[in-house]
């Protein structure tokens, strides 16, 4: 289940309505058989539709000649029946029939997109139900009706809604991250979500792809900035809350957490106007979203299959799980070192809604005026609309942490008192304010921030959920009740909760024209917590949460911390104005554990065109490092200066660092220079300052920017994302791994991208386990261990030679013997190995001396054996 952009395997495009058409013998069959036990048979067939549409289908089958129910897997928005596949033959070797297909203006499907119009994409649903009763494969109702599912995600999950609201020959729905009001949606409370709106429109191919009164309905409102009625009706025609009162089949439904497209409101709606007739209807409230990755696709899908089992089988036995889930993420885990996140689940007998059972939350704060700038800009951030998806930043969105931005006079905030205890927020939380404008409207954007006993510094915004309100008549004062996003958030004890309403954000449209704003409390503020946390373990502690980031995530953290106000830095050094990076006795320690270290006493200096490679096992303490370098996290001890500059968060210096850390966040449907080009805008930084042409050049993507990143090897990804970390030529670059995933030729290509970016004069950080690929890309090595340095300098120099010695031992040997060991004439370094010792000796040393002086120093010597290439002689140590 890919939860990219729209949701591309869930993201999909046809419906049903009423009309009978013989699809018999439209198109060309092609059989193709998979290996795999049992065999899944695939036929293919473009099916027409009349007036010129015509759709390319696949049907799925396994086992043999019996009937089975049917199951219609609709695509994501941009996306084809191919990315359903996988899941398709998945449901096929399950016992199902299954029919995919390419919606309208997607693949190789004709006509134009309608949104899921009824009388297009919904009643092309109805005619592929009319070919499944015809399929010898497909089990009858007693009516003689086909036995019919449908699932699909975001867009094709609004289409599986749609469905069983148009016909009735639908009985059961698995609908996941999808809408139930399309205008709720992308208007929320009279504001135009101007960001996802532009991607929805471009991902589909550009304004002129969709039916000539959409494209219209979307240039008037993006020229405007304003919602109208006639755009609201338009949208809400092609809603599936247009037939909810008619949607009463078993339907379960999943909702991302971290989405600001689709939130926890639309599901909610969806399950109470279904339950209210009369269905069986479970929630599930997952990790992730169309913000914030795909963490549990494989458990989606099992339930999926068990619901159909239950519905479409009528087996009993099947276990359909609870009728409410949420998934909650605790942390990366210990010891893994796959940094990946822990999820649980908690579960309910029924669904509590948004509303929750309601804990008052007094805050404080005066009178306070807001200032709308002209132009709205610069806005405020919270979410960062499809940067998200598929990377590392997901991740963060989905653990709560991501990038969140308040410009100082454009917010208002109120604050409540520390928590006594761990409140745990389920739903929806509340607040009545009193609004006032110069103009006669006002927009304000509420959020609720958990802030620790750090204050802003240690600022989160849940989910990076924000919610938009346009207040109509401000100009004499009005009250406004405010339904905040629903988020699945714990806040711990000695936490604050702080309401902002900020009069920007860089996802939605607010009034060109200047205006101020007076904002006053009317009410406490009421969190739900509909259920407790005395069934989930305790949340790990902070620094644990902080997983690997995207690219797009760290560069774009880095540039909008530098803005913030901090507590004063220490002073410049100028005798390091040159130099890139030093770190001078850097220390983090576990939180609770006095005695464990992340990072120890670690010193180390890169100087300009260096290529300098970072080296070490998991848990090494490589990425705390860099998080410390690039002011994420505080050190224990120690400073980081970078050219001659005391880091800490918010460090202007930092706007001079640029970064790629595991993985970066693309718009599929975009080219590759459209991405470069949105990420840069959303730094506010003038396009001149880009670099762009020069950080293309070194990136050598060439003819390749002009296409859509989708068709992209992961090769051609990995360049686009280091050039996204190059934009603005910053003088320091770090990357991590970033030649994860890449073969012979791809990592080839990458180490010459490096190269040419350092010989400019600037510094290149990378991080990897390649110990081969260190000697032909970086100048210089640093080795690290348990957190500690074991070697630093050129490579040249650690390589060695005939010089660098392997010492085998019987037995292993301890701290206080290598200390010995390295102490000794001829040796100028010694560590040690899982096998026993890596000795590097100096100009005075000898292989035959050293024995000698091992043999009197009791060490039970095995085999000594020259050692000269890197990869030898760190294999032990890093455990390649």
């Amino acid at each position: 289940m890919d939860l990219r952009l729209l949701g591309r395997s869930r993201r999909a495009l046809v419906g049903a309505a009423a009309a009978v058409v013989v699809l018999v013998g439209a198109g060309t069959w092609t059989a193709v058989a998979d290996d795999d036990p049992p065999k899944v048979r695939r036929a293919e067939q473009v099916m027409d539709m009349g007036g010129g549409v015509r759709l390319d289908t696949s049907y799925f089958t396994a086992g043999g000649d019996g009937r089975r129910p049917a199951v219609l897997l609709a695509h994501g928005f941009g996306g084809s029946k191919d990315d359903v596949r996988r899941q398709a033959e998945d449901l096929a070797r399950d016992g199902y029939a299954v029919l995919t297909w390419s919606a309208r203006g997607f693949g190789t499907s004709t006509g134009r997109i309608g949104l899921n119009d009824p009388k297009a994409e919904v009643a092309d649903v109805s005619k592929l139900i009319d070919w499944l009763a015809k399929q010898p494969q497909v089990r009858l109702d007693k009516a003689g009706d086909p036995r019919v599912g449908m699932a699909g995600g975001s867009y094709g999950g609004a289409v599986s809604l749609l469905a069983a609201g148009h016909d009735r020959r639908v009985d059961a729905i698995a609908p996941s991250i999808t809408y139930w009001n399309l205008a709720d949606a992308l208007f929320p409370d009279g504001v135009f979500k101007k960001l996802w709106a532009g991607v929805f429109f471009n991902s589909g191919g550009g304004c002129d792809r969709f039916e000539p009164a959409l494209c219209a309905m979307y240039q008037r409102v993006a020229e405007s900035g304003v919602p109208d009625e006639a755009a609201r009706r338009l949208l809400e025609a092609r809603s599936p809350s247009a037939v909810g009162d008619r949607v009463k089949v078993p339907t379960l439904l999943f909702q991302g957490q971290t989405d600001s497209l689709f939130t926890l409101a639309q599901s909610d709606a969806a399950a109470k106007a279904i339950k209210a007739n009369g269905a069986p209807v479970d929630v599930d409230w997952i990790a992730g979203g169309h913000d914030g990755g795909d963490m549990e696709s494989g458990r989606v899908q099992a339930r999926v299959t068990d619901w159909f089992d239950r519905y479409l089988k009528d087996d009993r036995s099947a276990d359909t799980g609870p009728a409410f889930r949420v998934t909650r993420t605790l942390g990366t885990g210990t010891g893994t070192g796959d940094g990946e996140p822990r999820l649980r689940g908690v579960s309910a007998d029924s669904y509590p809604g948004l509303d929750g059972k309601p804990r008052p939350v007094p805050l404080s704060g005066r009178e306070q005026r807001v200032d709308n700038p002209a132009g709205a800009s610069p806005p405020a951030v919270s979410a960062l609309p499809g940067l998200g998806a598929g990377s590392g930043l997901s991740q963060l969105s989905s653990l709560g942490v991501g990038v969140s931005l308040d410009f100082p006079g454009q917010f208002a905030a109120f604050e409540s008192a520390p928590f006594r205890d761990d409140v745990r927020i389920t739903g929806s939380p509340e607040v009545t304010v009193h609004v006032r404008s110069t103009a006669d409207d006002a927009v304000l954007f509420a959020k609720v921030y958990d802030v620790g006993p750090g204050g802003q510094r240690q600022q989160v915004l849940p989910s990076q959920l924000v919610q938009p309100v346009r207040v109509t008549g401000a100009k004499a004062g009005k009250d406004v009740t405010l339904t905040l996003p629903a988020i699945d958030h714990e806040v711990d004890d000695g936490h604050r909760l702080r309401l902002v309403l900020a009069s920007t954000d860089l996802g939605y449209a607010s009034p060109a024209a200047p205006a101020t704003y007076t904002v006053s409390l009317k009410s406490d503020l009421t969190v739900p917590t509909a259920l407790s946390r005395s069934d989930v373990p305790p949340a790990l502690p902070a620094w644990v949460w902080w997983l690997p980031l995207a690219g797009a995530g760290v560069a774009l953290a880095l540039l909008l911390t530098a803005r913030r106000r901090t507590a004063a830095p220490a002073p410049a050094d100028p005798a390091l104005a040159d130099v890139p990076l030093q770190i001078t006795g850097l220390s983090k320690r576990y939180a609770k554990a006095a005695d464990r270290y992340a990072v120890k006493d670690l010193s180390f200096r890169v100087e300009k065109g260096q290529v300098l490679g970072l080296l070490g096992p998991n848990g090494a303490g490589k990425t705390t490092t860099l998080r410390m370098l690039m002011g994420l996290i505080r050190p224990d001890g120690g400073e980081i200066r970078v050219f001659g500059h005391a880091i800490a968060p918010g460090a202007p210096v930092l706007s001079r660092v640029g970064a790629f850390v595991e993985g970066a966040g693309f718009l599929p449907h975009l080219t590759g220079r459209e991405n470069l080009d949105l990420y840069w805008r959303a730094t506010g930084r003038p396009p001149q300052d880009a670099h762009l042409e020069e950080a293309l050049e070194i990136a050598g993507l060439g003819d390749a920017l002009a296409r859509a990143v989708r068709t992209y090897s992961q090769g051609m990804r990995q360049r686009l994302a280091i050039a996204q970390a190059m934009l603005g030529l910053p003088d320091l670059l770090i990357l991590d791994e970033p030649t994860n995933g890449l073969d012979p030729p791809q990592i080839r290509e990458m180490r010459e991208v490096m190269i040419r970016y350092a010989a400019a004069g600037r510094t290149v950080i990378v991080s990897s386990h390649l110990l081969s690929e260190v000697e032909q890309s970086c100048t210089h090595l640093v080795v690290m261990d348990h957190g500690r340095l074991v070697q630093a300098g050129p490579v040249a120099e650690i390589v060695g030679s005939g010089d660098t010695l392997l010492v085998g031992t019987a037995t292993p040997v301890d701290d206080p013997v290598v200390d010995k060991v390295a102490a000794l004439p001829g040796v100028a370094s010694a560590v040690r190995a899982d096998a026993g010792l890596l000795v590097r000796l100096d100009a005075g040393g000898s292989a035959s001396g050293l024995v000698a002086e091992l043999v009197r120093l009791e060490v039970p010597v095995e085999s000594v054996g020259p050692h000269r290439r890197l990869e030898d002689a760190f294999l032990t140590l890093i455990g390649d």
